[in-house]
């Protein structure tokens, strides 16, 4: 079972995530929460896989939770809950390790879906959100292009075709779908990027290949 912590200030929002995730045979909502320092106690008392976590909140903030949550020995997967009016703390919550956004609005069957991906290791942004992440947040200064072009020479060309799938938001069937290869193949190639980029997860990956303008596939299939 994926073990879940909800946290938002307003109880109405936890109680219908509360019965929203219920309803999956896989999912186990432990805890809720209503303010960021509460969120990480539950965190560790109550050992959760994912904490979806709304950004404002009073007393300590999202933002400043998922920054505490990362700091945790064993830090579960952050999801912030949001509605986008917080453009300039997306970068904050991305260095806190969140691994994705998910609107409060999203069909119920995406935030089911939201949590599996998540407790799983993905990224928790649908293609449309991460092309509205990479257009309006990634930084775009040269110094910054400069370090992600260097960072992606030490990868190889299939380590940039999978790459070029995490910056379009693609999971990993998709990828696979995309290069003709298994979806085991691709969580292995995956881990190696994300390793040799030094990266916490998948968003932070595909801004990475943003800055480095990353476009166009491979023409070589090598290993």
């Amino acid at each position: 079972m994926i073990r879940v912590l909800v946290v938002d200030d307003e109880r109405m929002v936890c109680a219908h995530l509360r019965a929203l995730l219920s309803t999956a045979g896989d999912i186990d909502v432990v805890g809720e929460a209503y303010d960021g320092a509460e969120a990480v106690e539950q965190a560790v008392a109550r050992r959760v896989d994912v904490v979806l976590l709304d950004v404002r909140m009073p007393v300590v903030d999202g933002l400043a939770a998922a920054e505490r949550l990362a700091r945790l020995p064993h830090p579960p997967k952050v999801v912030m809950l949001t509605t986008f009016d917080l453009e300039e703390y997306v970068h904050r919550a991305l260095k806190a390790h969140a691994v994705g956004f998910l609107l409060k609005d999203a069909d119920p069957e995406d935030i089911v879906s939201a949590v599996r991906v998540a407790a799983g290791g993905g990224a928790m942004l649908a293609p449309s959100v991460t092309r509205r992440l990479l257009t309006e947040f990634t930084r775009t200064d040269a110094a910054a292009r400069h370090e992600a072009r260097r960072a992606v020479q030490g990868l190889t060309a299939r380590e940039r075709d999978v790459l070029i799938g995490l910056k379009d938001g693609l999971s990993n069937a998709e990828i696979g779908a995309r290069l003709f290869l298994e979806e085991t193949t691709i969580k292995g190639y995956v881990s190696r990027v994300l390793t040799k980029l030094g990266c916490a997860n998948r968003t932070q990956a595909a801004l990475i290949a943003h800055d480095a303008a990353l476009t166009t596939r491979s023409p070589v299939n090598d290993n």
